[in-house]
């Protein structure tokens, strides 16, 4: 298996490598007689440290960009690097370790297992990578601290109101302590005040050092992020900071 180790996250503000680099990244799909450019030669360096919003209309190709770099597909053309090592050339299993170890998943829906216990879900992500049962139990009711849900770790998903299930789902990716944080549209199924509480603990997050990745199709969330790219046709439309972007 290629040597996929992460630089420490003391230097997690450094700007001198990228944790992730996008090289002329293609996806192309044949959709009868008509080829498809899900992504059209995108090139993106992302730094550790950094609060990324990728925005986008339905179609526009975020979803393939996030699937890339999430390791959950693999471009047609191009290189996509993590801390400098090249996925576009890893076997399956390598890129399922890049999953479980390197990259927290935040969901739309949450993705939590609802015959499981709070706690239970939080732990899964070390329970795949191996941890024993006793240090897998003192690191998921950490990251359950942090969210605010400490007290409610015996219950279940269902007993929980939305919000608090993504709070359960940032501790879920947070508990393998990832070199990078990749929200698919985190504030989707919450309402206007619930959306506000979960973006204040991923910028919170980002402010204690986690690099986020956040997808999103609407414009008044990607502006709460510190950087924002903008993909329209599978291209980036625009690069800047959210300030910028505001202006547009």
């Amino acid at each position: 298996m290629a040597d996929i180790s992460i630089a420490p996250q003391d230097d997690i503000r450094a700007k001198d490598t990228p944790l992730i680099r996008l090289k002329e990244i293609y996806k192309i799909y044949q959709m009868g007689d008509e080829t498809v450019h899900a992504t059209d030669g995108i090139s993106l360096d992302i730094y550790r440290g950094e609060f990324v919003a990728i925005v986008g209309k339905s179609g526009s190709g975020k979803s393939t960009l996030m699937n890339i770099i999430g390791a959950l597909d693999v471009p047609t053309k191009g290189n996509y690097y993590i801390d400098g090592h090249d996925t576009s050339s890893m076997t399956d299993n390598e890129l399922a370790d890049i999953r479980n170890r390197r990259i927290g998943f935040i969901f739309q829906q949450y993705n939590l297992l609802p015959k499981l216990s709070i706690l239970e879900n939080v732990e899964l992500p070390l329970l795949y990578q191996g941890v024993k049962e006793p240090e897998r139990k003192i690191r998921a009711m950490e990251e359950l601290e942090k969210v605010g849900l400490k007290e409610k770790a015996k219950m279940r998903p269902i007993q929980l109101s939305g919000g608090q299930q993504q709070r359960v789902s940032i501790a879920r990716a947070l508990a393998s302590r990832p070199s990078l944080i990749l929200a698919d549209e985190p504030t989707g199924a919450l309402d206007s005040k619930t959306s506000r509480e979960v973006l204040d603990i991923i910028k919170k997050l980002n402010d204690e050092g986690n690099t986020i990745v956040m997808i999103t199709h609407d414009p008044t969330i990607a502006v709460r992020a510190r950087r924002v790219v903008r993909i329209i046709d599978g291209k980036v439309d625009f690069d800047g900071s959210a300030e910028e972007y505001g202006k547009l």
